[in-house]
C-alpha cells in the first residue's frame, strides 16, 4: 500500500528533530457550494534540523516515532531531504528483506 504524502508549511521548528507542519486543503461546503479551507497540523520528523519556519515541505507517512509523530519530512522547498539511516534499516526489516551486516 502506498504511503500518503502531504504538502504544507512549517509553522514551528522549536523542537529538536521535529517540525510542526500546517496542511491546508480546500473542500466544498455541502449546503452553500463555496470552497472553504480546512487545515490540520502534523508533527513531522526532521533528522537534521534543516527545516525553518515558513518552509514548504512534503511529509510522508511512516511508522510511529513518538506519541504524536508518525510523519517524516521528505522534501524541503522542492529539494529532497536525506532520510535517517536507522529508518531505512527498520523499514527493510519490516518488509522482510535480509539485512547484510
Amino acid at each position: 500500500m502506498p504511503k500518503r504524502v502531504l504538502t504544507g508549511r512549517v509553522t514551528s521548528d522549536k523542537q529538536d528533530k521535529t517540525v510542526t507542519v500546517l496542511v491546508e486543503r480546500r473542500v466544498m461546503h455541502p449546503l452553500y457550494k463555496k470552497f472553504i479551507r480546512r487545515s490540520k497540523k502534523y508533527a513531522a520528523h526532521d533528522e537534521t534540523n534543516l527545516c525553518r519556519e515558513g518552509d514548504m515541505v512534503s511529509i510522508e507517512e511512516c511508522r510511529p516515532i513518538s506519541k504524536r509523530k508518525s510523519w517524516l519530512v521528505v522534501q524541503r522547498n522542492g529539494e529532497t531531504v536525506a532520510r535517517p539511516a536507522a529508518y531505512e534499516l527498520l523499514e527493510n526489516i519490516e518488509l522482510g528483506d535480509e539485512v547484510s551486516a
